[in-house]
């Protein structure tokens, strides 16, 4: 078959951006049969293949493309599948253009091959039209325990179950999923598409325990002395940060995870919500990353009247993807560039706006920054300019700043190592910790990262325990 050469990938439908910002509705609608054949032919079918080499787990990315070109999608999906726990997530929320995309020879002289797309158009076709049951070797005796129900977790847990261990995931909220059922919207990743995920590890013999957190209902001793003989942590980095500038505690201040998580989990848009939060109103978002993003975009659909990104450098050095700046700017968010913010001002009523004592948020203060010399990881530094303060109206603010481990776990476990940050010590390519038979992967160890790393370090600890018991 004669490659595709058309130097163009082919769009993915999305929802109208004026429709879509005022629902929760998925954005990106997803490649037609036809369609993905025809981006499927734009693969070259290299024998180096220098696109898995971008892959953190290493999917055979031309073997599964190869499948699509002559339409057996079943074929892809079990190819993808012998390498990814949870494809379609990946194809939806992965980097791909950093990662396998970056590597594609024809992305020389055009656009790389949609490799993302194609791997979510693989895993929905399959979730429509099969219901096999995964297949996992017979029970070795050996049971595992795996702290953590995000991405890390579950593929850590997945790949143990295909070689027949009996493996138990604990998970400290009410739904299996982590952040990719609290962090990540509806929008961008439907809470079905997860929930289908974790039910194929249940239908591998998968034991899901919620509500339990490790560290406080029960510790890393109290698994081994209930029988398991290892242990994987991957219980993420939920503990968000702040500026420390004044202002930080009035009422409207929230970090990105408490208001991602209120939306996603809680359901805090609902009318009759227990737990509600911003309703209408103008509402910033500080920082640029991808969860700035999504807590900006989920403002918008909750009724704010404006959305703010403020971010202290250009847009050359957004972190965040480029399709969700390019959603978040087309759905309406109000990018502020080059700002920083130095105070967050509130009012005790209408009639005392601008008493600092108490109260609610009325506005934000901030500097103009112009950028420096690059700093240490190669960024240009943000520098103030002296006297370009201004005031931001707003009602709402949501720190976007990064995350960190939780000190639960290692407050609570004796034996087990950690770096200044608060992540767990491991080997490189093992997940081996300082603590015998215990194991550790994903944003518990290097902080906040994206969910194909986080995988990346599940399926390294999976290979790890394995050789573990069979040495």
């Amino acid at each position: 078959m004669a490659p595709n050469m058309n130097p163009k990938k082919n769009e993915m439908p999305t929802q109208e951006a004026l429709v879509r910002a005022h629902n929760f509705s998925e954005v990106a609608l997803g490649y037609s049969e036809e369609t993905a054949i025809d981006e499927a032919m734009r693969c070259l079918t290299c024998k180096n293949m220098p696109c898995v080499s971008g892959c953190p787990v290493n999917i055979h990315i031309p073997e599964f493309i190869d499948q699509i070109k002559q339409g057996n999608f079943e074929e892809a999906y079990k190819i993808i599948s012998r390498d990814s726990s949870l494809p379609a997530v990946c194809g939806r929320v992965c980097p791909q253009e950093t990662q396998c995309e970056s590597k594609c020879v024809r992305g020389i002289k055009g656009d790389p091959v949609g490799i993302g797309r194609l791997e979510r158009f693989v895993a929905d076709w399959h979730n429509a039209h099969s219901d096999e049951k995964p297949v996992v070797k017979a029970p070795n005796g050996h049971k595992v325990a795996i702290v953590g129900s995000g991405p890390s977790g579950l593929t850590c847990a997945g790949d143990l179950a295909r070689e027949g261990y009996k493996v138990t995931v604990f998970e400290a909220l009410h739904v299996a999923g982590g952040v990719l059922v609290y962090g990540i919207p509806e929008f961008r990743l439907p809470k079905a598409i997860v929930q289908k995920e974790v039910d194929n590890l249940i239908a591998m013999g998968v034991d899901v325990e919620t509500n339990i957190i490790i560290g406080k209902t029960l510790t890393i001793d109290d698994l081994f002395t209930m029988g398991y003989e290892a242990v994987f942590i991957g219980s993420g980095a939920g503990l968000p940060s702040f500026m420390g500038i004044p202002g930080e505690n009035l009422k409207g201040v929230y970090s990105a995870n408490e208001f991602l998580t209120r939306s996603n989990l809680m359901k805090a848009y609902r009318d009759d919500s227990a737990t509600p939060i911003m309703k209408g109103g103008n509402v910033a978002v500080v920082g640029g990353g991808n969860v700035a993003m999504d807590a900006a975009r989920t403002a918008l659909r909750l009724g704010a009247d404006n959305v703010y990104i403020v971010y202290r450098r250009s847009e050359a050095e957004l972190p965040a993807r480029r399709e969700e700046v390019e959603h978040a700017k087309e759905e309406g968010v109000d990018f502020r560039l080059l700002c920083n913010p130095v105070e967050i001002l509130g009012y005790n009523n209408p009639d005392d706006r601008r008493d600092p004592k108490n109260g609610f948020v009325s506005a934000m203060r901030c500097i103009k920054m112009e950028l420096g010399e690059p700093d240490e990881k190669g960024r240009r530094r943000p520098i103030p300019v002296q006297g370009s303060e201004f005031e931001l109206a707003v009602d709402t603010v949501i720190m976007a700043l990064g995350t960190s481990p939780n000190p639960l776990i290692k407050s609570t476990t004796k034996g087990l190592d950690t770096n200044s940050r608060g992540g767990i010590i491991v080997e490189e390519g093992t997940g081996k910790t300082s603590r015998e038979g215990v194991y550790a992967g994903g944003d518990a160890v290097t902080g906040a990262a994206t969910v194909i790393s986080a995988m990346g370090a599940g399926k390294a600890a999976a290979k790890a325990i394995d050789k573990f018991f069979n040495d």
